[in-house]
């Protein structure tokens, strides 16, 4: 095929060569921003004079009938071209003719694809911020299905507190929330800045107006600086650092849906959809799913190192490096998309094992906290409390008991304080539910977080 820029050159491309400079494989997914951008450019080209409204009509039809037969299937991306932008001018010429020419005047691909690529991310983000509402959704359901569920809470993987397994898990529908935040306040910023009207990187001596053109593509300014216009990927590298941080939440949830599947936990069971077998052991089932997930966040890691790696060192204003951009980030909107389609199920058919929750949370000593919060309301300072309780446990590990069959004599020996009534203080139900503080496991305050998200998915029209 021959190239649009060939005009200077004595010698063709070599094959290898051409096949290593092309970018066609992976951005032809940009065919729909590359012609929507291209339509409004010749918009503003036609109002500035700069082409007629015969030439502007004649383009706007070529480059609609091009984005039809693309989608219907009667027109091939042909991968034989340099990128998707040499490939719709060039089929827009064969349609046209001549006219096709005029629409690259007063731009260049340098920020085309500065424009592509952000309204290419712009829609995708919003596609990813659906996801992670639905799978909001989709933890917030399953905590007030299981409200009432104890389960041991944990620090250090040691057995810590009694928490209800709500609380739990409505930790990961607020890092979402996060993410949600995060990814939004990126897009703001994506669409603060147009670059195209910036040229190759010093402007153009065309009479244009980048602010209608920017206004007509949805975005609220342009790039004051036309090298920076070109040159910036900051926007690629935030929505990658955005996207690792969801994948580590991601992971970190996958880390605890694989111990609670396992025979050591047991406090859920995935569904069969969402879980695979071994070849050679029969009884497995194995949460490949989650683990996959945990996976696929280091991918996503070394998508957002990559690019680091490549903008590091790169001289103002365009460089060829750049083109390395688009499969680091398109990966991981692809990885990310592929996680959270996947996640919001696998969370929403899995079955919780209340029953074995609860007996977990009766070992480990999880309410030894609340013992010696009551020798607290008893007028013993906290310090001293806690080493008396320390010693009780030490006691209950030798004899193979734990805090709540502890005989009331026994305790007495420890300290005169304690009463028959510690027994109601140190039950699990007691310990949890007299968890008053704000963002506690209590239920007036679990109950605040469910509203609190129901609230805020609302807002979203997920419901």
């Amino acid at each position: 095929m021959d190239k649009m820029w060939a005009g200077r050159f004595e010698k063709a491309l070599d094959k290898q060569a051409d096949d290593f400079n092309s970018s066609i494989h992976f951005d032809c997914r940009m065919y729909k921003q590359d012609i929507t951008g291209s339509m409004v450019h010749a918009m503003m080209l036609s109002r500035q004079g700069i082409i007629s409204s015969d030439e502007y009509h004649e383009i706007l039809n070529g480059l609609g009938s091009i984005l039809e037969d693309i989608e219907n299937g009667s027109l091939q991306i042909n991968m034989d071209a340099e990128d998707i932008h040499m490939f719709v001018e060039a089929e827009l010429t064969k349609r046209i003719g001549d006219t096709g020419k005029k629409l690259h005047t007063a731009r260049s691909r340098n920020d085309q694809v500065a424009l592509d690529v952000r309204l290419y991310l712009a829609q995708e983000c919003e596609e990813i911020g659906k996801l992670i509402l639905s799978l909001i959704a989709a933890i917030k359901d399953k905590a007030e299905e299981y409200k009432d569920a104890i389960m041991p809470g944990y620090t250090h993987l040691q057995r810590a507190q009694p928490i209800t397994f709500a609380h739990h898990i409505l930790s990961y529908a607020f890092m979402l929330k996060r993410d949600f935040d995060r990814i939004n306040d990126a897009l703001g910023r994506i669409w603060s800045q147009c670059p195209i009207g910036s040229c190759a990187l010093a402007g153009t001596t065309y009479n244009t107006d980048r602010a209608f053109e920017a206004e007509r593509l949805g975005f609220t300014g342009i790039s004051l600086n036309s090298i920076d216009g070109v040159s910036d990927r900051d926007f690629c590298l935030e929505l990658l650092s955005d996207f690792s941080i969801l994948m580590m939440h991601l992971s970190r949830f996958s880390e605890e849906i694989i111990l609670w599947s396992s025979w050591e936990f047991k406090f859920i069971e995935l569904d069969d959809s969402y879980t695979t077998g071994s070849s050679i052991m029969p009884q497995k089932k194995n949460p490949d799913m989650a683990e996959l997930v945990r996976g696929k966040t280091g991918r996503v890691y070394g998508d957002l190192m990559a690019l680091l790696t490549t903008l590091k060192g790169i001289p103002l204003a365009y460089n060829k490096d750049m083109q390395e951009d688009k499969e680091a980030i398109f990966d991981a909107v692809d990885t990310v998309k592929m996680c959270l389609s996947v996640f919001t199920p696998m969370v929403g058919t899995m079955t919780v094992l209340k029953d074995n929750m609860y007996k977990a949370a009766g070992k480990g000593f999880i309410n030894a906290t609340d013992l010696a919060d009551y020798m607290v309301k008893k007028g013993m300072p906290f310090r001293t409390a806690y080493k008396h309780v320390g010693e009780i446990v030490a006691y209950c590990i030798k004899e193979n008991l734990v805090l709540d069959t502890l005989p009331i004599e026994k305790y007495k020996e420890f300290s005169d304080i304690f009463d028959n009534d510690l027994y109601n203080e140190i039950s699990l139900e007691t310990c949890v539910s007299k968890r008053i503080s704000a963002g506690s496991t209590g239920p007036d305050s679990v109950n605040k977080q469910i509203d609190f998200l129901t609230e805020f998915l609302n807002e979203k029209d997920i419901y």
